[in-house]
């Protein structure tokens, strides 16, 4: 994706090779103004898009997304990442809860 969608969307508060603490910005953002105006939320796909952007990963094949609760402007989520070989588990929680959980395949 480059960062194109995702530029000044977030910034990284914390990375280590096992966890990632991101922040995302405001709903004054074009991708929180277009998915929704009255009710911003980050569409899921950008989930993905910035964690692999941040490992600097080239996802061949998402096996698994799963999103069990939105993302909204100026939250702060942890990225937990497992990595086996060519793929990724990535827990994502917001506030000590579950929110996501992705499984991907790279390059």
């Amino acid at each position: 994706m480059g960062q194109g969608l995702t530029q000044r969307l977030y910034s990284v508060l914390e990375y280590n090779s096992d966890k990632v603490i991101v922040e995302f910005t405001s709903k004054d953002h074009p991708i929180f103004v277009a998915h929704f105006p009255k009710n911003p939320i980050l569409p899921g796909f950008l989930l993905i898009d910035v964690i692999s952007e941040i490992l600097k990963d080239t996802v061949v094949k998402i096996v698994r997304s799963k999103f069990i609760s939105h993302i909204v402007p100026n939250d702060i989520i942890t990225y937990n990442i497992e990595t086996k070989m060519k793929r990724k588990k990535i827990t994502v929680f917001k506030n000590d809860k579950k929110v996501s959980e992705i499984i991907y395949e790279t390059k």
